[in-house]
């Protein structure tokens, strides 16, 4: 997978994990790079994306104001800092690039992580 993330683990409610993901062989300079989470028996859903030019970034109201979605100075790799985790964030994470600006719909992302846990609990 030409995507890699790194990053997660477990956390109590109210803490913070970063998560990253990094392009191997390719530049993300032209795509969009969208967070996505999935708990178990539940849909993928997506939480974040950044626009290529870094200028736009989108949140679901679930996690708004919580998680921030950037890109690193050397503009490879893009991080979601999680901040104020809730149990209900727990979830396996996903990374995706997509040449579209389109919120949250797996089938238009071309390139996947494979996925990091993340888990809330006391």
């Amino acid at each position: 997978l030409p995507l890699v993330q790194s990053g997660g683990g477990s956390v109590q409610p109210g803490g913070s994990l970063q998560l990253s993901c990094a392009a191997e062989g390719f530049s993300l300079e032209n795509y969009v790079i969208g967070w996505f989470r999935q708990a178990p028996g539940k849909e993928r859903e997506g939480i974040s994306c950044l626009s290529n030019s870094d200028e736009l970034t989108v949140y679901s109201n679930s996690v708004k104001g919580r998680f921030t979605i950037s890109k690193g100075n050397a503009k490879n790799t893009v991080y979601l800092q999680m901040n104020s985790l809730k149990p209900e964030d727990t979830a396996v994470y996903y990374c995706g690039a997509s040449s579209r600006f389109i919120m949250g719909v797996p089938g238009t992302y071309e390139y996947w992580g494979r996925g990091t846990q993340v888990t809330v609990s006391s």
